[in-house]
């Protein structure tokens, strides 16, 4: 014990020492990731803009083929190639076209063209006559002192003609008789019409079959053995009075592909004959149109 009075004071107490603070360890490096394998990952519209800020990935075969078709890009030079070649497979299509509608005569022999060729010559030979015949008609008309009477002569004329056409009169002239026995009944009544109709374009004035008149509106009905011509039933053979010129009748008849061929494979018989008298006498009533009236009336 000291010998001085004053108390000592108690020495503070040590206060803990605080742990030093330690840097942080450095982070492990992250393994880098691979680089992705085409065609995997999150799939981009083809000319889809990339997000921004993400890696703009490879696009693959099929994406760039894709981008590059579209939207098309055409220049002017472009259009005016692909136009003109619209227009020349136009032009190659008709031409091919045409040509396989001629071919039908590309097998015939030279005798059959020769004979189709003066057919058509005979044709067109006939369609002048009508027209020098018409003009002449005209001029005397124009010329004629008396108009009035020239004018009535050629209506009457004119009447006798078209009576001929209807068949309101008689007609006589030259022309060919044609008959088709048809024992088997296998001709059809199409067959009879086409028949008419090719004597009509080699120039037939006056048909008659049996006993029926054909006019412009003659119509063929029934079947095969049992034809009906307006209305009326027609028996076999079948005999065609034809007026007209017989020089050019009977070869529209006996062109290759034409009526004669095209019955006789339906084992019909057929024969022509040439005649310089033929009479037509079967007539038809004259019947006022109902609806259609002149238009100079």
């Amino acid at each position: 014990m000291s010998t001085d009075d004053t108390p000592e004071k108690p020495e503070p107490a040590e206060e803990p020492k605080k742990p030093e603070a330690q840097a942080p360890e450095p982070a492990p490096e992250a393994a880098p990731e691979p680089a992705p394998e085409p065609g995997s990952g999150p799939r981009q519209e083809p000319g889809a803009e990339p997000e921004a800020g993400a890696p703009t990935e490879p696009l693959t075969g099929r994406q760039r083929l894709a981008k590059g078709l579209w939207p098309p890009r055409f220049t002017r030079a472009q259009l005016t190639v692909a136009l003109l070649l619209c227009v020349l497979g136009l032009g190659l299509a008709i031409q091919v076209r045409t040509t396989s509608d001629n071919s039908a005569l590309r097998g015939a022999r030279q005798e059959d063209l020769v004979r189709i060729l003066d057919e058509l010559d005979s044709r067109t030979k006939r369609l002048e006559d009508e027209k020098r015949k018409l003009e002449s008609q005209k001029a005397e008309l124009e010329s004629s002192s008396n108009q009035a009477a020239e004018a009535r002569k050629q209506t009457e004329q004119k009447e006798d003609q078209l009576g001929v056409l209807a068949g309101t009169v008689a007609a006589e002239g030259p022309g060919i008789e044609l008959t088709v026995s048809d024992a088997k009944g296998a001709v059809e009544p199409d067959k009879l019409l086409d028949t008419i109709q090719e004597l009509r374009a080699a120039g037939a004035e006056a048909i008659q079959i049996n006993n029926v008149r054909v006019a412009a509106n003659t119509y063929f009905s029934g079947s095969a053995g049992k034809v009906e011509i307006d209305g009326k039933k027609v028996s076999q053979p079948y005999k065609f009075k034809v007026i007209g010129k017989p020089q050019d009748l009977e070869p529209a008849l006996n062109i290759p592909g034409g009526v004669v061929q095209t019955l006789e494979k339906e084992q019909a018989g057929v024969s022509v004959s040439r005649s310089e008298k033929i009479v037509v006498d079967a007539l038809r009533p004259a019947k006022r149109p109902d609806y259609a009236r002149s238009s100079s009336q």
